[in-house]
């Protein structure tokens, strides 16, 4: 712990200097770092050094101890205060109670008195301390079930099916701030090109990201569907446009600088000055978004950029397409990567951008069989079984531009809906064998999510968002819950200690233990166990 900065203000300088002097301040863990003969001049000098600890005398002339304790506590409101005064009358005791003032002196103030009243101080700064490291590493640990608990409002958020009264009134249940002049959204994935096997590259680059925007107060988070997330970004008129451009940077340079092969995609919507308007800027970001489909090698999507690429059709520029540039590979992504909501939007944008090539028959002939030929490909890598393959929709050799486009949409919406409820099947017994390991081994206190993916050989992102998917809580959660449960049992049959359970059930920390369960029982272990509890 880092030495406790002590701040002395007292108008009588032979006991000022005398309490400067008699104390060593560094053996007690305190380090002093000045002193003032009256408030009025305390005042600026605590402003700029920030003590932990406050030493005043009451009665002083310009500005009294009580006053300069009330407006330093307003600013500084972790500061404590110690007041000497040669007043036992308790009209100045009271005061200083209401004040918060941590220790009332009598003069004169002995040496052992003040080291008595340092080291209770000290003590109480290190349990605040703890408590205040506690919950930031509970807070942290919970950060991925409060996304997920997110999700349902951003759902409804976008959908349009809220009227702006009912955001705020969702928004506020969740305590998030939505007050902005301007809203724009950007959606972001990243992927390892191989989620079946273990591997934390990408879990680590989201992970990173998720938490370094959990730092702008601008910023809003909520997961989108399996492995992709939105930001909300909100400001000013002015300075919106830095904001996205800025989360966008962020994105980039993390997954450019993690030296490793991943498939990462950023895509933006149109700004809106109102919440209402919100529903419109995602579609905007999702259909940029789904253009990853279509220009897999391109990560960064906008509406302004698609517009100039040469595969978008431009009917001033484009009369035909060259068969041999044509990439079949297009479709195979989208089937191993795409979303049932996004068909409409990439059947529509991919023959459009064959116009042209598409008024010839042999043209269309051609892409009928590479269409169907690439989709089964996709399937058969997603271990599809070729009894539901067969049952694919058929074509028509003869089909014109209209039912071409009728056909891709059809096959990939068959295509699609067959890979997810294979993954679906993958999923629930992934989620089945690493529910299966957290049971077995939650009491190992170094149990986590990375260990897990590991022993059931997936990666830790695909993991992460599988199991908040499928089971409704985040991994953090459900085995916080599972310690708390045979902590309690522990607590009800047996006569161990709270620290031996807490070992026994996972915590190194025994009083990090007894912080977790008092954040989920509403009372300690010992209160538990003696009957004091709501259930």
């Amino acid at each position: 712990m880092d030495l406790i900065k002590v701040f002395i203000c007292e108008d009588e300088s032979i006991v000022r200097e005398g309490l400067r002097d008699m104390i060593p301040w560094e053996k007690y863990g305190y380090e002093f770092v000045g002193d003032a003969p009256d408030g009025e001049m305390a005042l600026p000098m605590i402003r700029k050094l920030k003590p932990d600890v406050l030493i005043t005398d009451i009665t002083m002339p310009f500005m009294d101890g009580l006053s300069l304790s009330k407006t330093v506590t307003s600013e500084l409101p972790d500061i404590k205060i110690i007041v000497i005064s040669g007043y036992s009358d308790f009209e100045y005791a009271r005061k200083a109670i209401e004040l918060g003032v941590e220790q009332y002196l009598l003069k004169p103030v002995t040496k052992a008195d003040m080291i008595k009243a340092l080291e209770g101080t000290r003590k109480k700064i290190s349990e605040e301390n703890e408590q205040k490291d506690y919950l930031k590493q509970y807070e942290q640990e919970f950060k991925k079930f409060e996304r997920f608990s997110h999700r349902a409002f951003f759902e409804k958020l976008v959908e349009g099916s809220l009227s702006v009264q009912e955001i705020y009134e969702e928004a506020n249940k969740l305590h998030l701030d939505l007050s902005a002049e301007g809203f724009n959204i950007v959606i972001f994935s990243v992927r390892d090109p191989e989620q079946s096997t273990y591997t934390d590259d990408a879990g680590a680059v989201t992970e990173k990201l998720l938490n370094s925007f959990l730092q702008y107060p601008d910023c809003i988070i909520f997961r989108c569907n399996l492995l992709s997330y939105a930001i909300l970004i909100k400001g000013d008129n002015e300075s919106l446009g830095r904001l996205v451009e800025k989360c966008v940077s962020m994105i980039r340079n993390a997954c450019e600088e993690a030296g490793t092969r991943l498939d990462w995609h950023v895509a933006t919507g149109t700004p809106t000055n109102r919440l209402s308007g919100l529903s419109a800027c995602y579609r905007d970001a999702n259909r940029a978004f789904a253009y990853r489909h279509i220009f897999p090698g391109k990560h960064i999507l906008t509406s302004e950029l698609l517009k100039a690429e040469p595969y978008v059709s431009d009917e001033h520029e484009m009369h035909k397409v060259d068969a041999a540039k044509f990439d079949p590979m297009i479709i195979r992504y989208f089937v191993q990567t795409g979303t049932l909501s996004e068909v409409g939007t990439f059947a529509d944008e991919y023959i459009t951008s064959l116009e042209g090539g598409i008024k010839s028959i042999l043209f269309r002939y051609y892409l009928l069989v590479s269409i169907r030929v690439n989709v089964e490909l996709a399937l058969k890598e997603a271990n599809v079984s070729a009894e539901d393959i067969s049952t694919l929709p058929a074509f028509d050799m003869n089909a014109d531009e209209g039912e071409v486009r009728d056909f891709l949409n059809d096959i990939l919406t068959s295509a699609i809906t067959m890979r997810e409820r294979e993954s679906q099947k993958r999923g629930n017994d992934m989620i089945d064998s690493a529910i299966r390991y957290v049971d077995l081994h939650y009491s190992d206190p170094d149990i986590s999510l990375d260990s897990v993916a590991e022993a059931i050989n997936i990666s830790s992102n695909y993991l992460s968002a599988l199991f908040s998917n499928k089971v409704g809580q985040s991994f953090v959660e459900y085995i916080t819950k599972k310690r708390m449960a045979k902590a309690k049992l522990l607590l009800r049959t047996t006569g161990k200690r709270s620290g031996e359970i807490a070992y026994e059930i996972g915590y190194k920390d025994p009083r990090y233990f007894s912080f977790v369960f008092k954040r989920h029982q509403g009372c300690t272990p010992s209160q538990y166990r003696n009957g004091e509890n709501g259930e």
